[in-house]
């Protein structure tokens, strides 16, 4: 190519020399400013963060979140490559101005909110680059495919002449709220005397039920497919070990009020995050429908459940979330009243008791 012709092609050209390493051997450069760089490799997991890009309110604020903080006023360049080479992904990459005392991940809220300052152009190119002037402060950088549920691995670089940090940002995770509602002493015999028959009918001289018998209860007084979903003998099983308090495999009537009142309030949460068609949960939406229901997971443990429950189109029942409630409270109650003087040579975060919790 000729230069008249490289000048009619091009409008501008932009030479970086991004290898650190290579330009210290390199005499020519040595005179040169070098770039600072900082680097974030990570997925993009159906159902836990490939939320996809802005025009997908919803989903947008599951996106991997990185936090970058920059030392003083520059000129950045952030860079995204996507590890797809043979079915390329439509990708790019969006950025928020944050207050610098930021620790924590962004809500659906904040991105109906805030308008943001920095967007790349979405292309299914192996790499999106912006050149861009930040402010000295924190900002909100999110990594995204166009569309949701597209998976894929990345790369994201930011390079700059002056110092700055880069991390991903998560919650750890935690009970914000008991997901066993207890029956309110209030609650009538009445109110419940179509249930109360049953389980009598149902229970031993003792009056308790076991887990096949709580899965002939539930089939009896609950009252559609929809729930019903929930009264299969792996989920009854789940709920006797959740509830059961005297160790001895089988649930009281007090046992059972409790549960009718949890499945009620988990199948309002459950509702609320299923708006295009009743009775499915798209897995993208499992995260808010847990922290409603009492639960904040991190991105590593949400995988897992993810893995564990979603099914080939992308979706949960009533009866996964149910299960999968019936599981984190478990895990979440074993780690709250472990010894901790046993095993004091092996010690588990939170994070890593629920993921080896969830496994199994």
């Amino acid at each position: 190519m000729s230069y008249n012709e490289f000048v009619k092609t091009f409008s501008h050209i932009e030479a970086v020399h991004l290898d650190i390493e290579t330009a210290r051997d390199e005499p020519s450069l040595h005179n040169k400013s070098q770039w600072q760089m900082r680097v974030y490799q990570g997925a993009w997991i159906r159902g836990v963060s490939a939320g996809g890009c802005r025009n997908n309110p919803e989903t947008f604020h599951i996106n991997p979140q990185l936090h970058l903080i920059l030392s003083e006023m520059e000129e950045v360049i952030i860079s995204l490559n996507q590890h797809s080479i043979m079915e390329p992904k439509v990708i790019g990459f969006t950025a928020y101005s944050l207050p610098k005392n930021t620790t924590e991940t962004a809500g659906r809220l904040f991105f109906k909110k805030n308008k943001s300052l920095v967007n790349s152009q979405y292309t299914n190119s192996r790499q999106v680059s912006l050149r861009c002037q930040l402010e000295q402060g924190a900002y909100l950088v999110l990594p995204t495919t166009f569309e949701t549920g597209q998976e894929s691995n990345f790369t994201l670089r930011v390079y700059s002449s002056k110092p700055l940090k880069l991390k991903l940002l998560d919650i750890s995770p935690s009970v914000l709220k008991s997901a066993i509602i207890k029956a309110p002493a209030s609650l009538d015999n009445k109110s419940f005397s179509q249930y109360e028959a049953v389980f009598l009918q149902l229970a031993d001289e003792h009056r308790t039920v076991n887990s096949f018998e709580l899965q002939e209860l539930l089939d009896a007084c609950l009252p559609n497919d929809y729930i019903k979903s929930c009264a299969c003998l792996e989920v009854c099983r789940q709920v006797v070990m959740t509830l059961d308090s005297n160790g001895n495999g089988r649930l009281k009537l007090s046992d059972f009020k409790d549960l009718m009142c949890s499945l009620k309030a988990w199948q309002t949460a459950f509702k609320n995050h299923t708006k295009e068609k009743t009775g499915i949960l798209k897995a993208e939406r499992l995260r808010d429908a847990l922290q409603e229901v009492g639960f904040q997971l991190s991105t590593d443990v949400l995988s897992i459940l993810i893995l564990r429950y979603m099914r080939k189109d992308g979706t949960l029942r009533f009866g996964d979330f149910v299960s999968a409630i019936l599981h984190l409270s478990v895990a979440f109650n074993i780690f709250e009243s472990r010894d901790p003087l046993q095993n004091g040579s092996i010690k588990l975060s939170i994070a890593e008791w629920l993921k080896c919790a969830l496994i199994c």
